[in-house]
């Protein structure tokens, strides 16, 4: 993409890459420039217009809270505002297995996460899950 904005911005490449052109190429061209141009400005203007209008929103309501002697830090400190929903609590998991770690402590595990490394080893000489359930 960056070879075709150097050719494009560069009057010299520009000349290069359109010497086989006819006129009526170049011409049909210009036109399409001229139409993606000019909705690229219609696209600016209409954000503009629509940021303007926001910020006229804001300022009318600005004004309001002013006449009834409130301020946006009244509104934001609200207790009641939240912004975020509390998260449920989930309930610990019971322990599916029970197993013996290298320093002889048993230990348990809910089957969720990463197996334990002394629990692995237990399976790696060819015992099964179903040796350790509880």
């Amino acid at each position: 993409m960056s070879d075709l904005l150097k050719t494009l911005t560069s009057i010299r490449a520009l000349r290069v890459a359109t010497k086989e052109f006819t006129l009526q190429e170049l011409e049909s061209i210009l036109e399409k420039f001229q139409l993606i141009t000019n909705e690229r400005r219609q696209l600016i203007e209409e954000n503009q217009r629509k940021e303007q209008d926001r910020l006229e929103r804001i300022a009318k309501y600005k004004a309001l809270l002013a006449q009834d002697g409130l301020t946006l830090t009244d509104l934001v400190d609200d207790p009641t505002f939240t912004t975020k929903r509390p998260r449920k609590k989930i309930a610990p998991r019971k322990a599916k297995y029970q197993y013996t770690d290298q320093n002889g402590k048993v230990k348990t595990w809910t089957g969720q996460g990463r197996m334990p490394f002394s629990l692995q080893a237990e399976l790696n000489t060819g015992k099964t899950l179903a040796d350790f359930e509880i």
